[in-house]
């Protein structure tokens, strides 16, 4: 195991490696003077010259780029020009709202999408398997904008029950944090639900039908204990590697739902950040969304492996 975590941790680095690559030239070959993308043309030659230093352009681009990721290294992501202070401290802030929906929705998506997905696997063919399999697949193709939009219509212009955008704490306002709460984690569960719920039903089927929970059912075990001791450890392995891309998409690709109920979270902080073309804030987002990727790959390789020995290769 201890040679499987250091192989894996190996890849990440170079994966963090050809990623920061990317996203140091993709900023930096932007068209036009970067300076005057981020600050517009009506501003001084004093601080035109701040800023041409501060993004080290007067540097070669090899040099530019160790220099970012040394800094980047030590925790210095260099100071927004939207924000004015330090990247660092603006994803400080914003960063603990995503992560707070997101781990909220990968929680109650997770149980509940296994749950679905074992009741449709062992009731194969029969009315509920329909209408489990129906939700499943309808809500796999709806998108998170789209079902925002709705869920925006319905309960708050409509039905007026919740209100339309904010985010609060709960430690701060209980109540109104939950009002604030229900719709962005619906849209953001609702899609983790049904893709966990197909690929457990999927591998569910698959172990069902093995020789060794024939042989279960001949010794006359009773069908719970052959469904969630001997069949549901070997269905959930490839559900492992759903979960984890599960959540790593959520953290990094929630902006859709932060945006559409104006929650200060990270993907709102990405949005604003590429209107006003602020390099910077747009590398240090793009940069911790791929490092927190890149955190929760290891973590499902090492519990995937943990779970299957025969994947430490």
């Amino acid at each position: 195991m201890g040679r499987f975590i250091l192989k894996r941790i190996g890849q990440t680095i170079i994966v963090l490696f050809i990623v920061s690559v990317f996203i140091f030239l993709l900023v930096s070959f932007l068209p036009g003077d970067p300076v005057y993308a981020m600050l517009g043309g009506e501003i001084t030659q004093e601080t035109y010259d701040r800023w041409y230093y501060e993004l080290g352009l007067d540097k070669p681009l090899v040099l530019r780029y160790l220099s970012w990721v040394a800094n980047a290294i030590r925790g210095n992501l260099g100071t927004s020009a939207s924000q004015h202070k330090a990247v660092v401290d603006v994803l400080a802030e914003r960063v603990p709202i995503t992560i707070y929906f997101s781990l909220l929705s990968f929680f109650i998506s997770i149980p509940i999408g296994i749950l679905f997905g074992i009741i449709s696997a062992v009731n194969r063919g029969k009315k509920i398997d329909s209408i489990l399999t129906t939700f499943a697949n309808v809500c796999c193709c709806l998108p998170q904008f789209f079902l925002s939009v709705l869920f925006l219509y319905l309960f708050s212009m409509q039905l007026h029950w919740l209100p339309s955008f904010g985010f609060v704490w709960p430690w701060e306002d209980l109540k109104q944090s939950l009002l604030q709460t229900i719709m962005p984690l619906l849209c953001l569960t609702i899609g983790g639900i049904a893709s966990i719920c197909r690929q457990t039903r999927s591998s569910m089927l698959e172990v069902i039908g093995q020789d060794y929970i024939r042989t279960a059912r001949s010794k006359g075990l009773a069908q719970n204990r052959i469904v969630f001791i001997h069949a549901m450890k070997n269905a959930l392995i490839p559900v492992i590697t759903l979960m984890g891309l599960r959540l790593g998409g959520l953290i990094g690709g929630s902006m859709f739902v932060e945006s559409v109920f104006n929650i200060p979270g990270m993907g709102t902080l990405l949005v604003m950040a590429i209107n006003a073309q602020d390099i910077p804030l747009i590398q240090g987002c793009v940069l911790l969304i791929a490092v927190v990727a890149c955190v929760v790959n290891i973590i499902t390789d090492i519990v995937y492996a943990a779970v299957d020995p025969r994947k430490q290769m």
